[in-house]
């Protein structure tokens, strides 16, 4: 059967879903379970069908199967140890099989891994090892039912639990920054900041503006009211420079003095692996500068590991730091969302949502509240073992598909921002017009001086809701993408739910919203996305939220979401 896939592969995509499906079925697939034991001692089994191969091209597609696999259910869970046992002993599976150790320990396929032993260090663990193949099945364990809980309520408690009090919510994307800082049920102001963080060489140049920000909002909190509030409003205007917020900041933390120390809480969605409150996945484009640049990378990414301590130095005795990656404070927001809604009854399965702007942040709450301790990379993930000639483009060229931090044909290349700008040139070259630059060969959206990345992915936007063909093509195949990637995803977490909550810019525009809801329809009919837009604002902060003039609830909600959170 390999065969065929490899005429159509060169040119035209081979999801990774629609050939598990077929493998399934196929009298040329071993059926091999592969049971994982993850960082916290848990053990996930999967059962995969991996094709038996003929010819040295049909091994190497074989073999990128098995490690897409493989580096999906690596960046999902993470994991300490991997085993695998094949339901029969045929010779070129297994020596599939055995070529992993040596594929996983260098090049983009290692990222994983390293993911997965920054996290066994944190608990204490072994680095991660494959084990040599098993003799015999084991039996599948049958997992205890899960104690059933009233997420709503809980989550109601939650919000209960800010009344009356100072709390700041912290969005942190690859392009901006978003924060709302709320007094009990009243937002009392919110700030946009561009930046652009993987150019950063040191982990400070990251944390700097994050603390300098969540000041500003301090600041506002303990002004409410005053002509010091009227004189701070030029500081959250999106485009003050950092120079006028630092000024801004640093007299009105004079004027006030003890005064300024109001914050009780900062929530913080953070666009990396985030466990137990600390950044620990380091993989990320965002940390492209630290990784290029530091001369001891894990040394200057453990700085930025301990954002969570710096933060706290802004709240007052007492207070507390709540960080979660933004996939996972996408699912929280909804279900905070939800639990105020007449349809709260709903929650109680847990929630799985998506962030989807710069990248695709993914996020799973579980039924008892808790953001369960995963990396859930999926935004890394390998969708799609076809259009090999887009592979031979750096990963920097726009015209790739290939992710900037691994080099792998990753998901963020047929869902993100720069999917839209691959699609749209593949279409229409003059859709990009005035919006690309060239280093040599290599085509691109500058992303400095002046970043051009926001204001294209707009652009095309408003095309596509001007009814311009392409453009409407563009965010179609957007919605192709997410539908794929939303069918691996429960293929390896087996969450039970078929509801997909999407938040960020690409929620933003309904028309665009709809184009991505008939692409993702007409892939897997079996997933509904719901928008996060003002239609989902009912607790009191996104209700605030949604009635102001100047910004909106897919903009700001996951800030705001994260501000609930810092009380969770």
């Amino acid at each position: 059967m390999l065969e065929a896939y490899l005429k159509e592969r060169n040119e035209h995509p081979l999801w990774l879903p629609v050939l598990r499906q077929e493998l399934a079925s196929s009298p040329e697939a071993v059926e091999v379970l592969f049971s994982l034991t993850t960082c916290d001692g848990q053990i996930v089994n999967r059962r995969q069908f991996l094709p038996k191969w003929r010819t040295p091209a049909e091994r190497e597609l074989a073999r990128e199967y098995l490690n897409a696999c493989v580096f999906n259910m690596l960046s999902v869970f993470g994991g300490r140890e991997l085993r695998f046992f094949p339901v029969e002993r045929e010779d070129s599976i297994l020596s599939l099989l055995e070529g992993l150790e040596a594929d996983f320990r260098s090049g983009g396929l290692a990222k994983c891994i390293r993911v997965s032993d920054r996290i066994n260090r944190s608990r204490g663990n072994a680095p991660f090892r494959f084990v040599p193949v098993g003799e015999a099945v084991p039996a599948f364990r049958a997992e205890v039912p899960a104690p059933r809980f009233s997420l709503s309520e809980r989550l109601r408690e939650t919000a209960a639990r800010a009344q009356g009090h100072c709390c700041c919510g912290v969005d942190i994307g690859g392009t901006d920054i978003k924060l709302a800082a709320a007094r009990g049920e009243r937002l009392v102001c919110v700030k946009e900041y561009d930046w652009n963080p993987s150019e950063s060489a040191s982990a400070e140049g990251i944390i700097a503006p994050i603390l300098l920000l969540v000041r500003l909002m301090r600041v506002c909190l303990a002004a409410e009211g005053t002509a010091l509030f009227s004189r701070l409003q030029d500081a959250l205007r999106r485009d003050a420079p950092d120079e006028e917020i630092a000024r801004a900041v640093a007299l009105a933390e004079a004027e006030l003095g003890e005064r300024a120390d109001v914050l009780d809480a900062v929530g913080v969605s953070f666009p990396d692996v985030v466990i137990r409150n600390k950044i620990i996945g380091g993989e990320t484009p965002k940390t492209k500068g630290m990784r290029d640049h530091a001369p001891d990378y894990e040394a200057e990414f453990s700085k930025l590991g301990a954002l969570d301590e710096r933060l706290l130095t802004l709240c007052r005795p007492g207070g507390r730091v709540r960080m979660a990656n933004d996939g996972a404070l996408a699912a929280y927001t909804a279900a905070m969302e939800l639990s105020h809604s007449p349809s709260g009854s709903e929650l109680d399965g847990g929630v799985l949502a998506h962030s989807l702007g710069t990248d695709l942040g993914s996020g799973l709450l579980s039924g008892d509240g808790t953001i369960p301790p995963l990396p859930l990379e999926l935004y890394d993930c390998l969708l799609e073992l076809g259009s090999v000639a887009k592979r031979r483009h750096p990963p920097r060229d726009l015209r790739s598909v290939c992710n900037e931090n691994s080099g792998l044909p990753g998901v963020r290349r047929y869902l993100g921002q720069a999917a839209v700008f691959r699609m749209a040139w593949e279409r229409d070259e003059t859709l990009l017009e005035g919006f690309t630059a060239k280093d040599g060969d290599v085509l691109y959206v500058p992303d400095s001086r002046p970043d051009l990345r926001k204001p294209c992915l707009e652009h095309l936007m408003a095309l596509a809701e001007a009814g311009e063909e392409n453009a409407r093509a563009v965010f179609y195949q957007i919605g192709v993408g997410l539908g794929q990637i939303c069918r691996e995803a429960e293929y390896l977490l087996e969450s039970g739910t078929r509801t997909r909550y999407l938040f960020g810019r690409f929620a933003k525009r309904k028309s665009c919203f709809e184009l991505i809801c008939q692409g993702c329809r007409d892939t897997a009919p079996e997933f509904r996305l719901l928008a996060a837009d003002s239609d989902m604002a009912f607790s009191p902060l996104m209700r605030a939220l949604k009635e102001r003039s100047d910004v909106t609830v897919a903009q700001f909600g996951q800030a705001v979401g994260s501000a609930y959170f810092a009380f969770s």
